[in-house]
């Protein structure tokens, strides 16, 4: 199917941008992330990963994710956040060479250890090419086709090591050197649920 149909088909199936409710409960930080398509060489679209860069403390440290963080409170709206954070992480200013595809559910992380976030993504398309420009928040930054993630077999259970230094068996999806775990597969497979 042309790429452009593609997103026709998930835009259709996201939810509209409305604003957000805050979160349900003081303690809880709202944030948001930014799940970017391209359309590649050959017609086929790409996702856009970052590797976070590694920090004493952060419980994300080294992990595969979107880009985005928790909200300001100079951001207006939390789809603001995900626009800011992508600009200060990668140097892209999707405001100006992207557009917005719609939203996916927001989620929490499951980990009693991780601290208590409301995460709202937003889908977005890259209209036109843009150079990443990595912050010192980012490691290294990669574009995923979405074939591969659509793979039957593009996830299995697989053994992670946490900040804490245990170790947990748990559903990923893997691509080369990267494993994409825990909250960003989570988007990962709400966003392939929407296009099956």
């Amino acid at each position: 199917m042309p790429a452009l149909d593609v997103l026709a088909r998930l835009e259709s199936a996201l939810a509209p941008i409305a604003p957000a409710a805050p979160a349900a409960s003081s303690i809880v930080r709202d944030a948001a992330v930014a799940a970017i398509f391209r359309i590649a060489a050959g017609d086929t679209l790409e996702l856009l990963m970052i590797e976070r860069a590694s920090y004493e403390g952060d419980p994300w440290s080294g992990h595969v994710a979107f880009p985005g963080g928790r909200r300001e409170p100079s951001d207006a709206a939390l789809l603001d956040t995900a626009l800011r954070e992508t600009r200060e992480e990668l140097g892209v200013d999707l405001a100006l060479d992207g557009r917005v595809l719609g939203a996916l559910e927001r989620l929490n992380p499951v980990s009693p250890s991780l601290p208590p976030l409301s995460i709202a993504p937003f889908v977005m398309l890259l209209e036109r090419e843009a150079p990443l420009v990595l912050s010192d928040e980012v490691a290294e930054a990669f574009w995923i086709p979405l074939a591969l993630l659509q793979h039957p077999e593009a996830s299995s259970d697989v053994e992670v090591v946490l900040s804490n230094g245990s170790r947990r068996i748990v559903r990923a999806f893997v691509h080369g050197r990267y494993t994409i775990w825990g909250l960003t597969e989570r988007i990962i497979r709400d966003l392939l649920s929407r296009l099956s």
